[in-house]
């Protein structure tokens, strides 16, 4: 599905790191493991055709990933540690903003984070567990094959994380594929790890 050789990432004079070479199949997932600035965040928007590679090929399918930016966003989803909300938008509001651009359905997404007794609240009246379980609510909506999450479960209590394995585990055997960056265990059983 999923193939990385030789990449390489810089920042400004720095090397973040190089010579980075995984693959992820259908129904895999990966966990990027290390201290805080080893790159773990930098990796994921780079495979989110966020920022370019210095060197090196990402490749889907055998093909050049980025060659169709456009075709590669609409196979990934991409979380990263910002929750990407509208304060002044309800929860409801916030997610059917995502369902115009993807499809699916909006209630049974909040539903699947446990927010449906929320829906109709401002993002800006929910904890930080709720906003971020509002923005884990759009990998419910609608399928893309690849999942690329920057520390999940930040703010999540146990159950929600119990809520957020659920969704992981009907990713995987729907064939999607999880690539996360964290520091606590996730519930991603048999995924491989990747310490930079």
């Amino acid at each position: 599905m999923l193939e990385a050789r030789e990449l390489a990432c810089w920042r400004g004079d720095r090397a973040i790191f190089a010579g980075l070479s995984f693959s992820l199949e259908a129904g895999g997932a990966l966990l990027l493991l290390g201290a805080n600035g080893a790159g773990k965040s930098s990796l994921l928007r780079l495979l989110a055709g966020l920022i370019p590679a210095a060197e090196g090929q990402l490749l889907w399918q055998s093909e050049d990933a980025l060659a169709d930016r456009v075709a590669h966003a609409g196979r990934l989803r991409y979380l990263s540690h910002q929750d990407a909300l509208k304060p002044s938008l309800t929860a409801r509001e916030n997610l059917s903003f995502y369902a115009r651009l993807w499809g699916g359905d909006v209630a049974a997404a909040l539903g699947s984070v446990g927010l449906a007794d929320l829906a109709e609240l401002p993002a800006r009246m929910l904890s930080s567990g709720q906003k971020r379980r509002l923005a884990l609510a759009r990998l419910a909506l609608a399928p893309a094959p690849l999942w690329l999450l920057d520390e999940p479960t930040v703010g999540l209590d146990a159950a929600s994380v119990t809520r957020l394995g659920g969704l992981l585990a009907a990713h995987r055997a729907a064939g999607g594929a999880v690539i996360a960056a964290t520091h606590l265990p996730l519930p991603l059983p048999g995924a491989r790890e990747l310490t930079l």
